[in-house]
């Protein structure tokens, strides 16, 4: 039972520290853009053929 006495700061302290971390992300504006990522990997984007190496001659060795 003496154990709650020394629990309760800490998960008040604990709880404290992840309210101001939650502030602080969103301060800084991690969470602006919550679907931009989602949609970029459903782009179908056009790449670029890749292009075959020609076989170098002779007389650039």
């Amino acid at each position: 039972m003496e154990v709650i006495y020394g629990l309760i700061p800490f998960m008040i302290i604990l709880g404290l520290g992840a309210v101001a971390l939650l502030f602080w992300a969103a301060r800084n504006g991690q969470f602006d853009d919550m679907e931009g990522e989602a949609h970029r990997i459903l782009m179908d984007e056009d790449l670029e053929p890749e292009k075959k190496e020609q076989p170098q001659k002779e007389e650039d060795l």
